[in-house]
């Protein structure tokens, strides 16, 4: 008896080592996607207006209407993990009414959030653009706090500060990388302001949506299946995409898009091109952003963003001129700081759950054991 113990305790060990591996394999392969995703499109947002482009409408709208080549996915046999826990939750599953609430508001936020960030991208440099980004970190940790239970550890608050401040940092400098070299120093410092406050307003929109996400998944959807995650990202990029199409056509921007392309600075080709691989690389980002939540929590997700921050200035210096002033040093090293400060905690999370089974397993093998002694 004492020998088949044993074995099934260690078989046992080894499939929790398996899933544990195979687990954080997945969160490595969706840290990745969402780094190249993030970085690849947000660079190619900004070359559309660094060549000429001028449609805040048209930059929103590449953020969500690349869906469509996620539907071939949906051939993709389900694989059993995903049946047995789609399963186990039939009798929880929402209604069709509750999922398609859930996916108008998604769609009509991310809209919004999206079209925030066209015009912050339109408006300030594109590393000053991604530094001010970081903050969706802190709002996501502000957000999950009150909707989601997390829990607001001091590493997670050093997080939190070191980020706000970091943002703070970058608007108060003087940026002399503006690409409206003719307008005048009141203008330009205006168009400054609103290229902050929008793009400010896009991380704390998008830290919401992220903190909202993980909470319907949790607590209304259940599905956290690989279509679970599709489902989501397709119906709420179909109602973005038809409230942005609206806008497009309703603000009268539609109009010069022809023009646009004719005027492009690298031609037409690549203006199509550019609009296309930029709509590509978003919904690379959108599953993997996505896949982080449903496998961990937003605040996860929003952080494997963050790191992206030393890539995407530091190519915005490289392939658009942008300036890297002290302060933007600076701010820098404060976002990689409150980064590592959040992959820490994650760290002891990980050490305390593990002390605590071990714990759990002690105790149970020492009642055990008593239990097998009085018997005798």
């Amino acid at each position: 008896m004492g020998v088949m113990e044993i074995l099934c305790s260690q078989t046992s060990s080894v499939i929790k080592r398996k899933k544990k591996y195979e687990y954080w394999l997945r969160i490595g392969l969706y840290a990745v996607v969402v780094l190249v995703g993030q970085s690849s499109a947000t660079l190619m947002g900004r070359l559309y207006y660094q060549q000429g482009g001028k449609s805040k409408w048209m930059a929103t709208l590449v953020h969500i209407v690349g869906f469509p080549i996620l539907l071939p996915f949906y051939a993709i046999p389900a694989s059993k993990h995903s049946t047995a826990n789609t399963t186990h939750n039939n009798d929880k599953q929402p209604s069709a009414s509750t999922l398609a609430s859930i996916y108008v508001t998604f769609g009509f936020l991310l809209a919004l959030d999206f079209f925030l960030c066209a015009m912050g991208l339109s408006s300030l440099p594109f590393s000053t653009y991604s530094l001010i980004g970081s903050s969706k970190l802190a709002f996501n940790a502000l957000f999950s706090f009150f909707l989601n239970s997390e829990k607001f550890t001091p590493y997670i608050l050093n997080s939190t500060v070191l980020l706000t401040i970091s943002s703070i940092l970058v608007v108060l400098q003087t940026d002399d990388s503006s690409s409206a070299k003719s307008s005048t120093p009141v203008s330009e410092k205006k168009k400054y302001v609103m290229g902050f406050i929008t793009t400010v307003g896009a991380s704390a929109g998008y830290g919401l949506i992220l903190s909202l996400k993980q909470l319907a998944f949790n607590k209304v959807i259940r599905n956290k299946s690989f279509k679970g995650i599709l489902d989501m990202i397709v119906y709420q990029s179909l109602v973005a995409c038809l409230v942005t199409v609206i806008g497009l056509f309703g603000s009268g921007e539609f109009r010069g898009l022809i023009e646009e392309m004719e005027e492009y600075g690298t031609g037409k080709a690549s203006y199509v091109l550019t609009l296309s691989f930029t709509a590509i690389t978003w919904q690379v980002y959108a599953v993997g952003c996505l896949s982080l939540i449903v496998e961990a929590s937003s605040l996860l997700s929003s952080s494997i963003s963050i790191v992206g921050l030393p890539i995407v200035p530091i190519l915005g210096v490289l392939l658009f001129h942008d300036t890297m002033n002290g302060l933007k040093v600076i701010s820098l090293v404060l976002s990689l700081w409150g980064f590592l400060s959040y992959v820490y905690q994650l760290y002891l999370d990980e050490t305390n759950s593990k002390t605590d089974q071990h714990t759990s397993h002690s105790d149970i093998s020492e009642i055990h054991s008593l239990t097998e002694w009085m018997n005798n």
